[in-house]
């Protein structure tokens, strides 16, 4: 399973960036993708999941803000997260739900 997040970089507060994940090695269409987190000095959360039949969650922190979606045929996610704040500034990871593999992620990096 390989897993190449982009998307990420610096920007300022009120903000958008829309992060990608391209996904290979497994059956994407069959599998739920989870898009997750990690401050520095945190542990990682989950913020966003797209499931295998287009069903979204959203943890509380960042829903009404951030919007999940997957491109089957590009065999890629994405997270577009707009209205940032810098308690986004984390590293993002997505990750098929049952294969415990962890690509290198993308830093978004949100200024005040």
């Amino acid at each position: 399973v390989q897993l190449q997040a982009s998307g990420g970089g610096l920007v300022q507060a009120g903000g958008s960036l829309r992060l990608s994940c391209v996904v290979s090695g497994i059956l994407f269409s069959a599998n739920t993708m989870d898009w997750y987190r990690q401050a520095p000095g945190s542990q990682r959360e989950l913020v966003a999941t797209v499931t295998n039949s287009d069903r979204l969650w959203y943890a509380d922190s960042v829903k009404g803000r951030f919007t999940a979606s997957r491109a089957v045929t590009k065999r890629t996610v994405y997270l577009q997260m707009d209205n940032l704040k810098p308690e986004d500034t984390a590293t993002y990871y997505c990750r098929p739900r049952r294969h415990n593999v962890w690509g290198q992620g993308t830093l978004v990096t949100v200024s005040s």
